[in-house]
């Protein structure tokens, strides 16, 4: 199929929506937050009001489903402009909106008036003997049991505690996210100092004077720490990208604290306790036990890999007459272990993957494994920057405006004051309207790819593809769910298994029908020969030891921290550093760096949850293995995957899923097979 292609569908019916506009003030922002908010509000109090006799499950349950998903999706849209936008007005305006959607959210959360109806229409739901239908049912326990997590079954004095914490909480993630997305951090290196760097990498930094400008996103960042033959060059950017936001250390500092002392007051024993009640893993000891296992089978690995790479350093060091220390810091070995023994250059593979081949054929392979199509919409649609594109998305063989899916829209360029990372976000929910019409879904995702150079396009590492291709994994898991309440939508299902169906297809990035597809010379139009696809295929678990201790890393300085009941742990810094070097044996350098300040996921979501991409791998390599690694094209098991993991999103148990997928209880031998090589002899998610 051709790029044109994507704007092809049948007879094009229209789709059943108005698209977003995206032509906000600052001042429209409060605003409509505002009525937004008042609007909620007075939802509430009408619910609240009612007789304890005259709760029923519509007047109370769907009532509040109805409004959490209109308050979602009027806001998300607009709190989203703190990400993207290129104005300092739009971007404040978005930052406030969401710290007083925050703050609303913390009130509205802790309104014991709400909780009282709910529990009044659940007794009579059972003393009607009502039979309501699965997601009903799993409506009713969700909404009760966030009042139970929410500490409404506390005293009044505690749960206004309770309430003034969450709202100095909410504030202080929200002061450490808007650094996050606004660091502009620099370093300048001369020619020399930046040797081995690719020379149309080094064509895209800024200069100043005589100096190349480097910033701390990854297409910046990435090929310096790969290819700079200059340890010391790599040295410095590495403890220079650990310390640009040190502004956040105190900021993280407090926000650990603040949950610490929420967590006691709720009568929870860590705050990894609560956060892991609602999770597939349950308990902070679970997850404790689960990274301690996982270390143990991953370090002995983890050092004989460690041991190559300081005899790579040792035979460089002595060949460009630098000092060996004897030490291994990051990942400038790890690419040469694989240009020694596999001969495969980084650099040179990029060049079968311009951005203008990848991202199109990475579309194209979606549709054909999910059976549906992208269109260039007929109308005009605003977006919030000229690189942006949007697409409608509906069903391979549509004919009328039912099989429309949703929108999506992909900014993929850096520019400055964006987020420097790659995500996606699920703009507008979908679910079932009390009018019996269906609310369609909107995705965006935000990447950070390469820009073409004045010798050359706009390239892609492969580790940028495989990113591309999981980030689309999240986008069409908010477009082809179909659920009938909204906080069940796409992915809002446990944080734990958020993060299976992206990495699981992250594989169809290694197969060598795929990568062929996928990629194209910038001047030749070759695909990537079958020698090329070979060694990349068997770079693929090279120094997976390492890579794995790294993940390790940041999930047990994460659990360490919210399972620190006594604030035992005093500079977190140093907590950090020395974590790091025992756990993922790599060293940041001689001196201690404020490298927490930047790790994103503890203030963004992932807080006692970073665990979750390790132990979401145990799901993804089963998923993988058990269904599509014969045919990974193939249509059938696309459906499968489309019907029993992406469309039931939340409404079910994440385990019922899995079950209905595989055809039987989920195993982690596809995942120890992958980096141990051998499964476990007992093997079990839960006991991995």
């Amino acid at each position: 199929m051709s790029n044109t292609d994507l704007t092809q569908l049948g007879a094009k019916p229209k789709a059943p929506r108005v698209p977003l506009k995206w032509d906000h003030s600052a001042t429209a922002i409060s605003e409509t937050t505002t009525l937004a908010i008042e609007r909620s509000r007075a939802i509430r109090d009408k619910i609240a009001a009612l007789p304890r006799s005259s709760c029923t499950f519509e007047n109370v349950f769907l009532e509040l489903a109805k409004e959490e998903s209109e308050l979602e999706n009027t806001t998300g849209p607009l709190t989203f402009y703190q990400y993207v936008s290129t104005q300092d007005e739009l971007r404040n305006a978005a930052n406030t909106a969401e710290q007083r959607l925050n703050e609303y959210g913390i009130e509205a959360s802790m309104r014991i008036d709400v909780f009282e109806a709910l529990k009044a229409a659940k007794a009579n739901i059972d003393k009607e003997e009502l039979k309501l239908a699965p997601e009903e049912n799993r409506l009713v326990e969700k909404l009760l049991l966030d009042g139970k997590r929410n500490g409404l079954d506390l005293p009044e004095e505690t749960r206004n505690q309770v309430a003034t914490l969450k709202k100095e909480l909410s504030n202080t993630c929200t002061e450490f996210s808007k650094n996050f997305n606004e660091e502009k951090g620099t370093v300048t290196f001369t020619k020399e100092k930046l040797k081995g760097v690719p020379e149309d990498v080094i064509n895209g930094y800024g200069k100043k004077d005589d100096e190349y400008v480097v910033t701390f996103k990854t297409p910046d960042l990435m090929p310096v720490l790969k290819h700079a033959q200059d340890p010391e060059t790599r040295k410095e950017i590495l403890q220079a990208s650990e310390s640009k936001l040190a502004i956040n250390v105190p900021l993280l500092t407090k926000a650990i604290d603040l949950r610490r002392r929420l967590a006691k007051l709720m009568n929870y024993k860590t705050w990894a306790d609560y956060v892991e009640e609602d999770k597939m893993i349950k308990t902070g000891k679970a997850v404790e036990e689960f990274l301690a296992d996982l270390r143990k089978k991953l370090t002995p690995i983890g050092l004989k890999e460690r041991d190559e790479l300081l005899k790579i350093k040792k035979e460089q060091h002595e060949r460009y007459g630098y000092p060996f220390d004897n030490e291994f810091y990051i990942c400038y070995y790890d690419n040469a272990f694989i240009e020694k023994f596999l001969d495969l250059d980084d650099n040179f593979i990029k060049e079968y993957f311009p951005v203008e081949v990848v991202v199109p054929a990475i579309l194209e392979i979606y549709q054909e494994l999910l059976g549906v199509k992208f269109r260039v919409s007929p109308e005009k649609v605003g977006t919030w920057h000229p690189d942006v594109q949007h697409f409608e998305v509906w069903d391979a063989d549509a004919t009328t405006e039912k099989d429309f899916l949703g929108d999506v829209y992909l900014d993929l360029y850096p520019r400055e004051n964006k987020y420097s990372h790659a995500a996606v976000w699920g703009l507008i929910q979908g679910f079932l309207k009390q009018d019996g019409l269906r609310q369609y879904p909107v995705a965006c995702m935000v990447a950070n790819l390469a820009k073409p150079t004045p010798s050359r396009p706009a390239l892609m590492r492969h580790d940028d593809v495989v990113t591309y291709f999981h980030e689309m994994g999240h986008v069409f898991h908010g477009l082809l769910s179909r659920t009938t309440f909204g906080r069940f939508h796409g992915t809002s299902v446990a944080r734990d298994f958020v993060e299976a169906p992206s990495q699981m297809l992250e594989n169809w990035c290694w197969e060598p029908s795929v990568l062929r597809r996928v990629s194209s010379h910038y001047e030749t139009k070759q695909p990537l020969p079958d020698d090329l696809i070979e060694k990349l295929i068997k770079s693929r678990y090279v120094n997976i030891g390492l890579f794995s201790l790294r993940q390790l890393f940041f999930g047990t300085f994460d659990i360490k921290v919210h399972t620190d009941t006594t604030g035992e742990i005093q500079d977190y810094s140093k907590f950090w550093c020395d974590l790091r070097e025992q756990v993922s044996l790599v060293k940041t350098g001689d001196k201690i760096t404020p490298g927490q300040g930047s790790f994103g996921h503890i203030t963004g979501g992932y807080d006692a949850g970073y665990y979750g991409y390790l132990y979401s791998q145990v799901f993804s390599a089963d998923m993988y293995e058990t269904v599509f690694k014969k045919d990974p094209m193939s249509a059938e098991s696309g459906k499968r995957y489309r019907h029993e993991i992406l469309l039931p999103g939340g409404s079910r148990d994440e385990m019922d899923s899995l079950k209905a997928f595989l055809g039987r209880e989920p195993n982690s031998d596809a995942f120890l097979k992958s980096i141990l090589g051998t499964p476990n002899a007992n093997p079990s998610a839960a006991n991995l």
